[in-house]
């Protein structure tokens, strides 16, 4: 175990090097898989590059596959991480980053694929994929998973119609609403937002996982897997902002986005910060994607404004109406989309402050951040070997630009703010309950000189 900047101690980074992990499993079998789909896309558009690029596409065709499965082969023999050469801006950290992990493992073991921690090497993978396409102009534009994810779209229509329909029963309603009322459709489209993070394509290894039934209907069935729940502090939260205004003062509430998958999380994801703002429970919202492809189905700002145009000529009524009021919150600059490379940099979040600090500040500013999905969620906890009781403010080490909820289905081997014997109990019931997306948490974490009204400290 090693000591953090507090001095607590630690545990040590998920690796591969466990035989058997689930760690292990992915970067054996599922990493490989991606990296194959990958190569098989870009090979089968191999026509389209030629019509839009002649000879110069079909030679950056080669030239990219080529450079995939040398990485493959990499992967698969467990070979020392290399440094990237594409000269592009976020190389040098990068690079920075692989010099502190040699740094870190002295003479001990060579930096590699199995013997790395697993948030790093996956991290570096999906950085590799850029660095082989963006090496070969005239396609280094081109997103290898946009495919899957305009699929993921299209295959959830009936879901992302149903809830359209639902919000629009808000819609009717909402000046008349009471606040147990507005609490309750809170709830549900938190919760909605929650479970639309089960279409994750990356940990499908790219097979189709749209949403097919009505995202309303299942709540209450899916409430029982919620294993930490702190929807109340969250509507605490994002209430009294609202109360405060209501009073008379002259304050803007801000929530943030740090978005996961594209598809019909994304839509939830919209849902949600179009009922924030409906209800006059923010004025203001950031969504914060990524700035390339990224984990299969991340969300991209053309992933982001294609969305919301998609929707907006969808032919169904209730869709196309919430579509044109979205576009309408971005052309009034009320909704905003950034992207800053540190979200595709493969660093926890307690290092935000020291290596991003630009974008710790941006954070400082909103009333709440919504952490979307396992990625960030392996982020804010350090992707360690955490007891399942550790308290998820302790997991963050110092990380809290303010007050924060992750909103996360489990897919990977870390939970954290469990009560004692919830995990174990788990485990003899379902071995797989880390990482098979059939469980969740909603967790809430406010930091400062508020933070005796944490969960975790009531």
């Amino acid at each position: 175990m090693a000591a953090d900047h507090t001095g607590d101690v630690v545990p040590p980074s998920l690796s591969a090097k466990v035989v058997g992990s689930f760690a292990y499993l992915t970067v054996r079998d599922r990493l490989p898989t991606i990296l194959t789909k990958v190569v098989d896309t870009i090979h089968r558009n191999k026509n389209k590059f030629f019509e839009e690029y002649g000879e110069e596409g079909i030679r950056a065709e080669k030239q990219t596959i080529s450079l995939l499965s040398k990485l493959r082969n990499e992967l698969q023999t467990d070979k020392p991480i290399i440094a990237l050469t594409d000269g592009l801006d976020d190389a040098d950290p990068w690079n920075r980053y692989l010099q502190r992990q040699q740094w870190q493992h002295g003479n001990q073991e060579v930096v590699s694929w199995f013997k790395s921690p697993w948030l790093y090497v996956e991290c570096y993978m999906y950085r590799r994929i850029r660095e082989a396409i963006s090496l070969n102009p005239p396609i280094s534009g081109y997103d290898v998973f946009n495919e899957g994810k305009t699929q993921s779209f299209f295959e959830s229509q009936q879901a992302i119609m149903t809830l359209c329909t639902y919000f629009e029963g808000f819609n009717k309603k909402r000046e008349d609403v009471s606040e147990n009322e507005l609490q309750e459709y809170f709830n549900k489209l938190l919760h909605v937002c929650l479970w639309g993070n089960k279409c994750d394509l990356s940990i499908s290894a790219g097979m189709d996982n749209s949403q097919k039934i009505s995202p309303i209907d299942s709540l209450v069935a899916l409430q029982t897997f919620i294993l930490v729940d702190d929807s109340d502090a969250v509507w605490s939260t994002l209430f009294s902002a609202r109360q405060q205004k209501k009073a008379g003062k002259n304050i803007s509430s801000r929530v943030d986005f740090v978005l996961d998958n594209a598809g019909f999380e994304l839509v939830t994801d919209l849902a949600l910060a179009d009922f924030l703002m409906s209800s006059g429970l923010a004025q203001e919202v950031h969504f914060h994607g990524k700035s390339f492809p990224w984990f299969v189905s991340d969300v991209t700002a053309e992933d982001f404004h294609w969305t919301i145009r998609q929707t907006m000529v969808a032919n169904h009524r209730w869709m196309s109406q919430r579509g044109a009021q979205w576009q309408q919150y971005v052309k009034e600059g009320v909704w905003s989309y950034h992207d800053h490379p540190f979200w595709t940099q493969p660093n926890e979040f307690c290092d935000m402050a020291a290596d991003a600090a630009d974008l710790y500040a941006t954070l400082q500013a909103a009333d709440l951040v919504l952490f979307k999905g396992d990625l960030n969620y392996r982020k804010l906890a350090g992707d360690r070997d955490w007891d399942h009781t550790v308290a998820f403010d302790t997991a963050l080490r110092g990380f809290g630009p303010a007050p924060l909820c992750s909103l996360r289905t489990l897919k990977a081997n870390i939970q954290v703010g469990l009560q004692p014997g919830q995990g174990s109990k788990l485990s003899s019931q379902d071995p797989d309950w880390m990482t098979s997306g059939k469980y969740a948490v909603i967790q809430f974490y406010r930091p400062n000189t508020d933070q005796q009204d944490s969960p975790q400290n009531q």
